[in-house]
């Protein structure tokens, strides 16, 4: 085709185009629609594979750092890495919202002390399948439908069945307990992030409560590891922690929180005891029972229908 013709032919492909594809332009759009609202459910499961990952490794980094070391060096590395990148203005904010900011930071660093304990004394898998009771916990409470007592009666079950069916008598119960409240701390956790993302623009909330979290972790980590924190190679082993267990995840978390539904979001939080038992299994090779996986499965279905409505 020459260059006149190509002229020519444009404005007729395009008028015709106008005229004869309106489904077509409809479609298009309804595919924009669906992707746009598949997005953010993107973004969290993305978050949780790279959380449970993350924590993977930072189990591996436990032996050189300890796990309150560990904790320091993740949410220290990663509120660095975030007051870089986001340069958080401090100015033009109300007392309310630098309440909400050092609760989130609170919340953060006690879900991720607890929970480093409880991942240093019982498997990663079982670990997260606890600490998602608090999640659970939050919703039944929050509802006034009597069949979330169900959905509690079966949590109850599956956590019954965690350690090949022993219960907790079958487990490190120290380590239990810290995963149970690293729980109460995820629920805290979830109500001020959301807090957090409507008060402050993009991630500067978050880059602001992870300082806040890394204060507070600090004196832990340096009584526990002192100068093992200071070591290049764990120091860098530290950072990627930083980056799959916090930067990453708690980024793509907040960005879905502004387009997504509470209840949805919990939903697919309730995945997270699957996805760390396939890291554990994949990395730490920690092989779950059949009983386990029914017990992990069956708190899965109980938080997927707790917070359904």
């Amino acid at each position: 085709m020459t260059t006149q013709h190509a002229a020519a032919a444009e404005p007729t492909a395009t008028a015709a185009a106008t005229v004869a594809t309106p489904e077509a332009a409809g479609g298009l759009r309804g595919a924009r629609g669906r992707g746009a609202a598949l997005a953010p459910v993107a973004l969290v499961i993305s978050a949780g594979i790279s959380v449970q990952f993350g924590s993977a490794v930072a189990v591996m980094l436990m032996p050189r750092a300890g796990a309150a070391g560990v904790v320091t060096l993740r949410l220290a590395a990663a509120a660095v890495v975030l007051l870089v990148l986001c340069r958080p203005r401090v100015r033009g904010y109300r007392r309310a919202d630098w309440g909400t900011v050092v609760a989130f930071g609170a919340a953060m660093a006690g879900m991720n002390g607890l929970f480093y304990q409880a991942v240093d004394r019982i498997p990663l898998g079982t670990a997260v399948t606890l600490e998602v009771l608090g999640p659970l916990t939050l919703s039944v409470l929050a509802s006034r439908r009597l069949v979330n007592v169900v959905w509690a009666g079966l949590a109850l079950a599956g956590v019954a069945l965690l350690g090949g069916g022993g219960g907790f008598g079958a487990l490190d119960l120290v380590g239990a307990g810290f995963a149970v409240g690293a729980g109460a701390c995820w629920a805290v956790y979830i109500l001020f992030s959301a807090r957090t993302g409507r008060r402050f623009p993009q991630a500067d909330g978050l880059a602001l409560a992870m300082a806040v979290a890394a204060v507070l972790s600090l004196p832990l980590g340096a009584v526990q590891s002192g100068g093992k924190l200071l070591v290049p190679s764990t120091v860098a082993l530290g950072v990627a922690v930083a980056l799959l267990s916090s930067v990453l995840p708690y980024t793509l978390e907040l960005l879905a929180l502004r387009r997504l539904p509470a209840s949805t979001f919990a939903i697919l939080m309730s995945l997270e005891p699957a996805i760390a038992a396939t890291a554990g299994f994949l990395i730490l090779h920690q092989a779950l029972s059949v009983v386990d996986a029914v017990g992990i499965g069956l708190v899965i279905g109980a938080s997927v229908g707790a917070v359904r409505r």
